[in-house]
């Protein structure tokens, strides 16, 4: 059995002593709780545990678990989004870290306009140009941004990157301090950066938002197609 409360106060502990090495506030870093490919029953341990927020890939999988487990927080997508899919993640999500086109933009816009409802919404950076990879390249950012201001129904809050696999912590150190900088060039106020392996360093070098799901869930299950997000 996974220890769910216990992995979660761990994680939480290493928030807190990640941010004091930082100066800051662990009240100033949302953990997101990446609930992706986890079964219905392990879920609620951790909302019941205190989780503030889940996050999930992909638009069918989180449709079936809120209508399993409902709001009780905040639901995050965190893994790319097809365009053809927006109108059922507006529904689902209350936010969207994976904003990286303006198509889509404009399309989650409409669709939050059709809802009368404000979507917060992220811009995903690639920003080790990977063609594997969802994400803005970091020279087309500033333009992506200002396409997105004429879409009335979209809160744009920040940034969010998922770094080229590197061997240690430390080598995704430089990829974290960039999107920091991007974030604060662009004037906004969210960095969603770091998982479970490396999510102590990204808070280090900014990171409001972090997506840890291994080291709270324990071990996934491996899903083909299921490659972006958190863990």
């Amino acid at each position: 059995m996974v220890d769910i409360r216990g992995n979660l106060e761990k994680v939480q502990h290493a928030i807190s002593s990640a941010c004091l090495r930082a100066g800051r506030k662990p009240d100033d870093v949302l953990l997101i709780a990446v609930s992706k490919t986890v079964e219905i029953s392990r879920i609620r341990q951790a909302i019941e545990a205190g989780v503030k927020a889940l996050g999930e890939n992909r638009v069918q999988e989180a449709r079936d678990k809120v209508a399993s487990l409902g709001r009780p927080v905040p639901w995050h997508l965190i893994g790319s989004l097809q365009t053809n899919k927006a109108k059922d993640a507006v529904h689902l999500f209350d936010w969207i870290h994976s904003v990286d086109r303006e198509e889509l933009a404009r399309e989650l816009d409409r669709r939050a306009h059709q809802a009368e409802r404000m979507l917060r919404v992220l811009v995903q950076v690639n920003l080790g140009d990977e063609p594997q990879k969802s994400g803005v390249q970091p020279a087309e950012l500033k333009r992506l941004l200002d396409a997105m201001t004429g879409c009335r129904n979209l809160d744009v809050r920040g940034l969010m990157c998922i770094p080229p696999a590197a061997d240690g912590v430390e080598a995704s150190r430089p990829w974290f301090r960039r999107l920091r900088e991007l974030r604060d060039a662009s004037g906004l106020e969210h960095c969603s950066m770091g998982m479970s392996g490396d999510f102590e360093v990204a808070i280090e070098e900014g990171a409001t938002m972090v997506r840890v799901g291994t080291a709270i869930f324990g071990p996934r299950v491996a899903r083909p197609a299921v490659t972006e997000g958190g863990a």
